[in-house]
């Protein structure tokens, strides 16, 4: 995921458990205009202030959607 730092950014991701360990990925495009992506969403993934750049298996944090509503 591509993020310059100096900003926290919320990412609408798709959380799922498998082989053990938690994975999370955007649910694609994350404009405010693009309901489909919001919907499928099941937490943000959190980017914090300074962090740059996300690859491929780095640890980030999310925030459940569950019990917010």
């Amino acid at each position: 995921m591509k993020k310059a730092p100096g900003r926290t950014e919320f990412q609408r991701g798709i959380l799922a458990h498998a082989d053990g360990q938690w994975n999370v990925r955007p649910t694609g495009a994350q404009g405010s205009g693009v309901l489909r992506s919001m919907s499928d969403a099941k937490c943000f993934i959190v980017l914090e202030h300074d962090r740059g750049q996300v690859a491929v298996g780095d640890l980030v944090q999310v925030q459940l959607f569950d019990g917010l509503v």
